[in-house]
């Protein structure tokens, strides 16, 4: 559902302002080695705090 929404979404600024939208293709792999680093720290912080949650969570998984 998230590629057919970016895929309407560029297509509606094709129609309107093609030059930006082939720019916008063009410049889109950058854009995405850019935001990289930032996924891979979102997802070590996501499984270190899930860690920490169940570490506190496991005696009342036990006594349950």
């Amino acid at each position: 559902m998230r590629l057919f929404t970016g895929l309407v979404l560029w297509a509606i600024l094709f129609v309107l302002c093609w030059p930006i939208a082939i720019i916008l293709l063009l410049l889109y792999p950058l854009i995405w080695l850019l935001l990289l680093p930032f996924r891979l720290l979102g997802f070590g912080l996501t499984l270190s705090l899930s860690l920490i949650m169940a570490v506190f969570m496991l005696p009342f998984a036990v006594f349950r």
